[in-house]
């Protein structure tokens, strides 16, 4: 890492407090969440005893729990978990039961949960507190409307003259590789501020394909005083240019859960999506499942280079699950234990496997454990949301429109974590936010609301517009 890295890190903490006095609470939240995601650089910080370092996305969060306790200390007061909450409890608490169960003592228990804690409890936990409404849930989205359209410009300018803004600005390579796996078909895939150009590609799907469900559901007209449709097309056309064959796919089906949505009130490609997610890792947990199907699609529907790439993962995937399950409760625990170490020609012992899915790594740290609660984490809100709280014929109400997209990113990004392992903390708030949301009732008033009866034949038109809500509902 370079000074000029370190002094943006530590500025970082400062900054999200200026903001917290600027502004109110869940907007310097929502701001400096964002804002870390997209431009602070990556591996940088300091170690701190006992607790996970103060790097990037954690440094975030730090500085936002300091925030609440400094400005807003009444509502963290006022917290209440609720059964919902349960899996991602679980998933912070899990590497304390995957160390101790491997005998590497007590202070690796502590420290792996506090990790995992800081990495995934804390934006949960924060998500919990202030998205935990439609109004929340709405800020946050547009807010990434407006990230994904900032991170337009220098998406277009690495594209064109190779991933460099990271290592002018911060005087390194975001990624150990440093822009060897960029290139792609004569091109570059961008990488911006971010750990790899997988996440920008997340990223900047996530923001279309928020925009394009809010464009449709009427929830905004302008953005910065520009037309929103332009906004929409702005965010897909960088999407395509970012060049991943991952987005492509993520936000094709997402457009096509929308349309289902949309015009005949089909909940049954949001449906198919999370079930195929579920089967596919009881398959491939359990050691069924081989992939071979999936890598001839892949050649035949993309190229060779990424069906190849396919293969390699499911075929290290395959090793990686063999040994988990030697381990299969609570997992092998941290220090690379759950990886496959063999001698090489030279007599050296070297990792021969190579863990690029979300899923695997979970599975082979913390055992079936962690592998359903983080699942059931990122899924149950959204099946509590569209299947028991909100009816699928309100989901393009323009205020109801922002959690139910988040519902079908939720899904999406789970979908992502099965071939890749890339960590972005955005998602698990958005879990904490719709997590909150089924617990707040609001889906009740709303529903009450539309339920009222409609008005006596003799009053006018005028009046009868007025007072049905089921006009402003649906």
């Amino acid at each position: 890492m370079s000074p000029q890295a370190q002094i943006v890190t530590i500025a970082w903490f400062p900054l999200v407090l200026l903001l917290f006095n600027q502004f109110q609470p869940r907007t310097a939240i929502i701001i400096s969440f964002i804002g870390g995601i997209l431009f602070l650089p990556q591996s940088a910080g300091f170690k701190l005893p006992m607790i996970p370092d103060y790097t990037g996305d954690i440094a975030t969060c730090y500085g936002i729990i300091l925030g609440i306790f400094l400005f807003d200390f009444k509502r963290l007061s006022r917290f209440k978990a609720g059964w919902v909450d349960l899996p991602m409890s679980i998933w912070c608490i899990c590497p304390a039961f995957s160390s101790l169960s491997n005998d590497l003592g007590v202070y690796d228990a502590l420290t792996e949960t506090f990790e995992q804690t800081a990495k995934w409890g804390f934006p949960y936990f924060i998500g919990r507190l202030y998205l935990s409404n439609l109004a929340g849930l709405k800020e946050l989205a547009i807010t990434i409307v407006k990230g994904g359209l900032i991170y337009i410009p220098f998406c277009l300018w690495e594209a064109r003259m190779s991933p460099q803004l990271h290592y002018t600005i911060y005087g390194y390579y975001a990624h150990s590789s440093g822009i060897s796996q960029a290139m792609r078909d004569g091109g570059w895939r961008p990488m911006v501020f971010m750990e790899h150009g997988l996440v920008v590609a997340l990223w900047m799907m996530t923001a279309a394909l928020v925009a394009l469900w809010l464009w449709k559901a009427n929830t905004l007209e302008t953005i910065w005083d520009i037309p929103f449709v332009w906004a929409v097309v702005a965010l897909i056309i960088a999407t395509i240019i970012i060049k991943s064959a991952g987005a492509y796919l993520y936000l094709t089906y997402g457009a096509i859960v929308l349309a289902g949505i949309k015009w005949k009130r089909l909940r049954l490609p949001l449906l198919l999506l999370i079930l195929g997610i579920i089967l596919y890792l009881v398959l491939a947990a359990t050691g069924i499942f081989k992939g071979d199907e999936i890598v001839s699609w892949a050649a035949n529907l993309f190229n060779p280079d990424r069906a190849d790439s396919l293969a390699f993962r499911f075929k290290n995937e395959m090793l990686l699950g063999a040994k988990a399950r030697e381990k299969l409760i609570f997992g092998w625990g941290g220090w690379g234990r759950s990886r496959i170490i063999e001698e090489n020609w030279e007599g050296e012992l070297v990792d021969i496997t190579v863990t690029d899915s979300l899923w695997i790594i979970s599975f082979g740290i913390n055992g079936l454990v962690g592998l359903i609660s983080l699942t059931a984490s990122m899924l149950l809100p959204v099946i509590c949301f569209g299947w028991f709280s909100y009816p699928v014929k309100t989901w393009f109400n323009s205020k109801v429109a922002p959690a139910a997209v988040f519902s079908v990113v939720l899904s999406l990004y789970m979908l992502n974590c099965l071939v890749n392992g890339h960590y972005v903390p955005i998602y698990p708030m958005i879990s904490g936010g719709l997590s909150g949301l089924i617990l707040s009732k609001e889906h009740l008033s709303l529903t009450s609301r539309a339920a009222k009866p409609k008005p006596a034949n003799g009053q006018s038109r005028h009046k009868r517009r007025k007072l049905s809500p089921t006009n402003r509902l649906f």
